[in-house]
């Protein structure tokens, strides 16, 4: 006699079951069936379709950034040549990364430049969920951030600020994570990597900057087009943040070779139209220099 439970999920996820009494996970099965049985019929189903993320809004260019701060109980060492403990020196060099977008936004107020500020330890807290850039409230943000405490949920914040970055309305989007150890806590930051490549089709960048850790622990976002950075020291830190918010963030945002997507791409079907209208689409004469 066996016993089957059917989960279901409200993100489109396939649907398993578990069997007790018996040692093995099958997508599918009925009592009095072999375990052989229910197996060969379960290689025949095929797989649910994996969703793309969809933009609650418009988008237009511009740029949306959520900046990840691990706030876990190792940021309270101190930072390699520095007598403060890594968390202060962390706030002082996003508060620094921060000023390059006022100048930024004073030569370029027609592009939008939406940030976010999330502090995970071990459960993820969004301070200022991303929204268009107040270098006031994020200075009061990451000043009162409580000490570090607790575990490190690195792939859980990834999850949490993506979903914010598809309601900021713009095409380019970025996770910006600052951390100094291993995820300890929640979903794999690799998994989550994985899986934003694929559901935004590349669309959200990913960057990390490993500060007082090894850079070669997250490795793997190379394999979905993202970057990691090491800094072993405060110096380091601004230099890794300055080179990856100023010098690429701000940097893309700057492209004029942006268009929008056609009315076609805007329309939001079965087929993922949003998704797709969240390619940007250089123009074709973006490139073309003066005779």
């Amino acid at each position: 006699m066996c016993w089957w439970l059917v989960v279901r999920t409200s993100r489109a996820r396939p649907l398993r079951a578990v069997a007790w009494g018996t040692a093995s996970i099958l997508v599918t099965g009925a009592c009095g069936a072999t375990s052989r049985d229910a197996a060969s019929r379960a290689d025949t189903i095929p797989a649910a379709v994996e969703e793309r993320y969809k933009p609650e809004t418009d988008e237009g260019l511009g740029a949306s950034v959520a900046i990840l701060l691990d706030n876990s109980g190792s940021m309270e060492r101190s930072a390699a040549g520095d007598a403060r403990p890594k968390y202060a020196v962390a706030r002082d060099a996003i508060q620094a990364m921060l000023a390059s977008t006022d100048s930024f936004v004073a030569k370029r107020p027609d592009v939008p430049i939406n940030v976010g500020l999330y502090r995970f330890a071990s459960a993820v807290v969004p301070l200022i969920r991303v929204r268009r850039y107040d270098r006031a409230a994020l200075a009061d943000a990451l000043a009162a951030m409580p000490p570090p405490e607790g575990a490190t949920a690195i792939g859980d914040a990834m999850d949490v600020a993506r979903a914010d970055l598809y309601r900021a309305g713009t095409f380019r989007k970025y996770l910006l994570v600052v951390t100094d150890g291993e995820n300890t806590r929640g979903r794999s930051p690799r998994a989550v990597a994985e899986e934003i490549a694929r559901r935004s089709e590349g669309a959200v960048r990913m960057y990390f900057v490993a500060f007082d850790v090894a850079a070669d622990k997250f490795a793997f976002l190379r394999a979905v087009r993202g970057e990691v950075v090491g800094a072993s020291n405060g110096d380091a830190l601004r230099a890794s943040l300055d080179h990856i918010y100023r010098g690429k963030i701000l940097a893309e945002s700057m492209d004029v070779g942006e268009t929008l997507p056609d009315s076609g791409a805007r329309r939001d079907d079965s087929a993922g139209a949003a998704a797709r209208s969240s390619t940007v689409t250089p123009s074709p004469t973006a490139k073309k220099r003066a005779p």
